[in-house]
């Protein structure tokens, strides 16, 4: 399987130590818990990073890269239940709960979750921490450009 990582160039050297989950917190996880946010495709990697940008300047002025990392699917957790408010805005503590519990049992890796943003798309929740990190395969990151009519889409609100 692959997934794909989009992050700040100045921090593609740590995109997988996940540092930044365990200082915000995430949809999956909560403050102090280090996970690794991955998009199971390029658009959904980028449409995550776009909903979580409050400058819509930053998509330019900051130079990003797009990483690959392939693992097998054997690596994969995939609950067999999620919270009926998962996907609210703000994130529910109960969807963290899920990644923290995920992380606190070390069942896998890397868990698959659905996507806030377009509930059809899959993300990756990595485990850097986990025994089997090693099977885990990154690959050369690479420059990413957002598209600027994305631009377009804070002129709607």
């Amino acid at each position: 399987m692959r997934a794909w990582r989009i992050c700040q160039q100045k921090y593609a050297e740590s995109a997988f130590s996940g540092d930044g989950a365990f200082r915000y917190g995430g949809r999956w996880n909560s403050r102090g818990t280090s996970v690794v946010y991955l998009g199971g495709n390029p658009s959904i990697a980028a449409l995550e990073v776009v909903v979580n940008t409050d400058d819509p300047e930053d998509l330019h002025r900051i130079p990003y890269v797009l990483i690959p990392v392939d693992f097998d699917e054997a690596l994969v957790w995939r609950p067999d239940e999620l919270p009926d408010d998962w996907n609210q805005d703000p994130p529910p503590p109960s969807a963290a709960a899920v990644g923290d519990a995920w992380v606190r049992s070390g069942k896998s890796a890397i868990l698959e979750v659905p996507s806030a943003v377009i509930a059809l798309e899959r993300n990756y929740l990595l485990n850097p921490q986990h025994p089997d990190i090693h099977l885990v395969r990154f690959g050369e990151s690479e420059p990413f450009k957002f598209d600027s009519r994305l631009g377009k889409l804070w002129e709607m609100t």
